[in-house]
């Protein structure tokens, strides 16, 4: 999930959350004919006051938390519309994701390790290394319903860091299962995984190899490992969500939105060079929260999002 300034390029994005119903139906119609947006919605500037947004995320109540990077500081958007600042000193969070507990998981890359961060801000380390190596950056996640987390490691340079160059060999895709503190390796074979969602039954995963511009789509086993690779769009994403109608949406330049069997089903453009993440959230999830660059924006939706 997620964009990133890295090496001086600009990456795609896009993230996912919201909730219960979810349903696998087929669209009716052509699907260049559906349309995931309310009847006239455009996407409405909340603020442009950051750096570089990323990481939204949902809580029960419908609320959104999201990430400036580069400032290391974490945000709130509430239900209501109101926007405060949350939390200051992050550890320079990217990716987020709400466990069943109402903690905040986040991706947490000045070094390189997953926190849990409770709603009175106290921070719990999930995770620090692999096999004795730093991480190249955990970047985007998504929980499963055991409480395991599947997350993506790509590797981007950052100028807070003092090493040049990553610790382990690859960009890969993990997976923490809930109580450990060393995670496994679920795919090693990607050029540099990024946005990463899975289904609510959890049977399957998306993960968008952001450089090979490609998502794919995997079956997900009963101990967490992942199997039947298959090439879902030859599209990469930053971030992704899902919507109740089994949609997957992919962000970039604007957020493009495809069909549970891969069908471009829209296009929405967002005033902005690039999007980092989205999710859903709201009172009844019916709103699409985008992440994008200096600014967020929200546009109202014919779906809702799912947990």
């Amino acid at each position: 999930m997620i964009f990133s300034r890295k090496a001086g390029l600009f990456f795609t994005v896009l993230i996912l959350c919201a909730p219960k119903s979810f349903s696998y139906g087929l669209h009716s119609g052509r699907a260049d004919s559906v349309k995931v947006t309310a009847v006239g919605a455009t996407p409405k500037q909340i603020s442009n006051q950051f750096k570089f947004t990323e990481g939204p995320a949902v809580n029960k109540k419908g609320d959104i938390y999201f990430t400036d990077q580069p400032n290391d500081k974490i945000w709130k958007y509430d239900t209501d519309g109101n926007l405060t600042l949350f939390m200051d000193k992050t550890g320079r969070s990217n990716g987020l994701y709400f466990d069943k507990k109402g903690n905040m998981i986040s991706c947490a890359d000045e070094k390189d390790e997953l926190w849990s961060i409770s709603p009175k801000k106290k921070v719990t380390v999930l995770m620090t290394d692999f096999e004795g190596k730093r991480y190249n950056g955990p970047n985007d996640l998504w929980i499963d319903a055991k409480g395991g987390i599947y997350f993506t490691d790509p590797y981007y340079q950052r100028d807070y860091w003092e090493r040049k160059k990553p610790d382990l060999e690859g960009q890969k895709v993990y997976y923490l299962p809930k109580g450990k503190k060393e995670a496994v390796v679920v795919d090693g074979d990607l050029k540099q995984p990024n946005g990463i969602v899975g289904t609510p039954n959890g049977k399957f995963l998306y993960v968008a190899d952001i450089r090979d511009n490609k998502t794919y789509k995997y079956q997900i086993n009963e101990d967490g490992s992942l199997t039947n690779r298959q090439l879902f769009v030859s599209q990469g994403s930053d971030g992704m969500t899902l919507d109740n109608q089994g949609n997957v949406y992919l962000s970039g330049r604007g957020v493009t939105v495809y069909s549970p069997t891969g069908e471009k089903l829209q296009v929405i453009p967002v005033p902005s060079r690039w999007v980092g993440n989205i999710c859903f959230g709201g009172k009844k999830r019916s709103t699409l929260f985008i992440t994008a660059s200096e600014s967020v924006y929200t546009i109202e939706m014919q779906v809702k999002g799912v947990e």
